[in-house]
């Protein structure tokens, strides 16, 4: 079925591939000798270079935020909520810039690509990447392109990361931050789960020591289960709630009636999937298991574990953003309990401390952690309004 494409869409966009020679260093102290990046770009360029906005994608993200790679795309870029003509990040303002970083599984380098030293699949031997490599690697693609520094760099989650990682590493090079739904590190709990999902694809018989493409298979069940033990994470009990539950008077209008939780009406009495919520969690999973390579999940879980600006400063945060010169803006979401307001309050604070300019918004939210990809009409206006603040900035004048 051919797709009609919404009048605020960027359209039809075609992504890019930029190669890179020089060897890159990473933090682990091993060394790619080559890799390949894949980009889109939102928008024009203006005259002076000064409207670009760099966009940092999460976990599961790629380089496809925006628009549609054909007519018959039944769903556009993963970020299509926010990135368009008169949306947030208003490509009639901005020149966008989208990648899919090093380690992924769209197209650039990463566990799925061929190393040119065996002429095998990289697999398990692509090295561990880490927040900082990626916002090195982004710094080159950055001179590539000419852009001499970022209007902002934006993303949320793992992508909010990168936007703070890119303000400590390049000060110079980037006129705002743009945090959304991240945090200053993991907690304990949030690196458990990565464990659990990691350990579900290293244990699946498919997984091979992680050399699973050269027997032509995947660990599709232990993909499966990783995703969906992620993707309860990235609901709030709320969203659930509205999605599959009922309310306490419901519950107590129809006595031990299961109502519309149950698939078929009925129980199986036995282990199958009896619940819709259930039934939405192997969907999800499945799709997911089609679509994303288990090693690339293994490279993004271990990125965001081991992300943690303060370990060059004692500790301390806020001496990590003393060399900062960008402003930021911080925003979080009330039923986010994988990365809950407190843990962009704790951002705040440091940045205070490190007497920088910044903003902060907490939206009230049922979403979850999922709430960032989603056109919530208080985050969308405070998303919105800011960057038009900042257009307003590099240019002179209002948008």
């Amino acid at each position: 079925m051919t797709n009609s494409i919404p009048t605020d869409s960027v359209g039809l966009v075609t992504p890019q591939t930029h190669h890179f020679d020089k060897p890159l260093t990473l933090r682990s102290g091993k060394i790619l000798p080559s890799y390949d990046l894949v980009v889109e770009t939102y928008g024009k360029l203006n005259a002076d270079k000064s409207n670009a906005i760099l966009i940092c994608h999460a976990l599961s993200g790629d380089h496809h935020a925006a628009g549609f790679h054909s007519v018959d795309d039944q769903k556009p870029g993963w970020w299509d909520a926010c990135i368009g003509p008169g949306k947030a990040v208003d490509t009639n303002l901005f020149h966008v810039v989208s990648l899919n970083n090093l380690g992924g599984c769209a197209g650039s380098t990463g566990p799925a690509s061929i190393n040119p030293k065996t002429s095998k699949y990289y697999g398990p031997d692509f090295p561990v990447v880490t927040v900082r490599d990626w916002v090195n690697s982004q710094a080159r693609l950055m001179d590539r392109l000419e852009i001499p520094k970022w209007a902002a760099v934006v993303g949320g989650s793992l992508g909010g990361m990168q936007a703070l990682r890119w303000a400590i590493s390049y000060p110079e090079r980037l006129n705002h931050a743009i945090c959304i739904a991240a945090a200053p590190k993991l907690s304990a709990q949030n690196i458990a789960f990565n464990e659990v999902a990691r350990h579900s694809i290293t244990s699946d018989p498919n997984f091979h020591r992680g050399h699973y493409l050269e027997e032509g298979t995947y660990p599709k069940q232990g993909l499966m289960l990783a995703r969906m033990v992620g993707h309860i994470t990235y609901l709030s009990d709320n969203a659930m709630r509205s999605k599959f539950g009922k309310s306490v008077a419901e519950i107590e209008e129809e006595g031990n009636n299961f109502g519309r939780d149950l698939r078929t009406g009925k129980l199986s009495f036995g282990f199958n999937a009896d619940f819709q919520v259930e039934s939405y969690l192997h969907y999800q999973g499945e799709r997911f298991s089609e679509n994303f390579d288990a090693n690339t999940y293994l490279l993004m879980t271990k990125a965001l574990d081991y992300f943690d600006p303060s370990v060059d400063y004692e500790g301390d945060l806020s001496k990590a953003f003393e060399n900062c010169s960008c402003k930021f803006m911080l925003m979080s979401f009330s039923t986010d309990w994988r990365f809950p307001p407190e843990r962009s309050r704790e951002l705040v604070n440091d940045l205070l401390k490190a007497r920088k300019q910044l903003s902060y918004v907490e939206i009230e939210a049922d979403a979850g952690h999922d709430a960032f990809l989603l056109p919530i009409p208080r985050y969308i206006g405070a998303f919105s309004t800011y960057l038009k603040k900042v257009y307003s900035e590099i240019t002179g004048h209002a948008s």
